[in-house]
């Protein structure tokens, strides 16, 4: 009987410092045998948001702990490892180089095969991580830094169909928090806050609703928060504020996502239609379930990673290596970190596409 292939995964490319140990049952079923995450809210909330050299620091500070517990809690021995994977990007360069190096390090004195993973390519391939996920399928990619709709036909195989043409969705929902007062990270609170709020209190702008295609715009949206945050003092106000704005979100994802199914379709001649939402921001429930109710009247199935596996992780960086140690895509030890690293290398680079801010 053969030996499942047993990976590695190390992610670094922003505040979290993540190691995961992933492998496959009889059947092929990716299976996590364990998934450590170390955040760094406490290093960065006094600044309101993340500093690259104190986020770098706790990584070099904390990846060989991290690492370990993983290996420990998957109760294997580093030995056992068939293959390293490690984000080399897009992220922060001077923290993906610390899991980089590092992760091209146990692969060296392993004499075991590395493998580059784009961080975008472990959002799109997550969901494989806990469902039966075919190919083609649509991906909305909704974070802190990215925000796209990709036609996903297989490994290494991304077509963008849109794109956010300033900020990303995730973003705006932080920089929302910091002008509502909240602590960082702030953005998953709005979501609590609105459900105390009026949606409807605010009228909020819906930048390029009407045109644009498939692609999102949020930039206006956040200057129309911070005009009227400097109007209104009450925690009601800020309550209908944050309801407002989580709801006018709502309906531009709705809107994109329809005309992104669009889009799919006529790329992707086929029955049966899947649409992956993946990303932070897809733990957001009020957005799940609008853009459920949205795949059920346009029949599309749709799946979501489960929430622990919405924001950074290891596990989805190791389930890449996983995919493409199948098919012997390895990387040299000389892969530079990719601080810009768009999964479809030959579309023109925007700035959602593939950085983080």
């Amino acid at each position: 009987m053969n030996k499942k292939p047993i990976i590695l995964g190390i992610e670094s490319s922003c505040d979290e410092t993540a190691a995961s140990i992933v492998t496959e049952n009889e059947q092929g079923v990716p299976t996590i045998l364990s998934n450590i995450i170390s955040s760094q809210v406490d290093v960065h909330k006094e600044f309101g948001g993340v500093v690259p050299e104190l986020a770098a620091r706790s990584h070099i500070d904390k990846i060989d702990l991290i690492t370990n517990k993983a290996i420990k809690n998957s109760k294997i021995s580093l030995e056992d490892v068939d293959a390293v994977a490690a984000t080399a990007g897009p992220g922060l360069i001077v923290c993906l180089s610390v899991g980089l190096s590092f992760g091209k390090a146990i692969a060296s004195s392993l004499d075991k095969p590395f493998i580059a993973v784009n961080h975008l390519e472990g959002h799109a391939l997550s969901p494989k991580l806990t469902s039966n996920l075919d190919y083609p399928y649509l991906l909305l990619l909704i974070s802190g830094g990215h925000t796209q709709f990709l036609s996903v036909q297989g490994i290494g195989k991304y077509k963008r169909l849109g794109t956010t043409i300033d900020d990303a969705v995730g973003e705006a929902f932080d920089k929302t928090a910091k002008m509502l007062g909240i602590e960082f990270p702030g953005g998953p609170q709005i979501e609590v806050m609105a459900k105390k709020g009026d949606p409807n209190k605010y009228k909020l702008p819906k930048p390029i609703f009407y045109k644009g295609g498939c692609n999102l715009s949020f930039a206006g949206l956040k200057t129309a928060i911070l005009k009227i945050t400097k109007q209104i003092n009450t925690v009601q106000e800020k309550n209908d504020l944050a309801a407002s704005f989580q709801k006018t979100v709502e309906d531009i994802l709705y809107k994109k996502s329809k005309i992104a199914f669009q889009e799919f379709k006529m790329i992707n001649k086929q029955t049966k239609n899947t649409f992956v939402v993946a990303g932070g921001v897809a733990a957001n429930k009020k957005i799940r379930d609008k853009l459920k109710t949205l795949c059920e009247k346009e029949n599309f199935e749709a799946i979501f990673p489960p929430i622990n596996l919405c924001g950074d992780n290891a596990a989805m960086i190791a389930m890449v290596g996983l995919e493409k140690f199948k098919l012997n895509q390895f990387s040299k030890l000389d892969h530079p970190a990719k601080p810009r690293w768009p999964l479809d290398e030959g579309a023109k680079f925007l700035k959602g596409a593939g950085v983080r801010l």
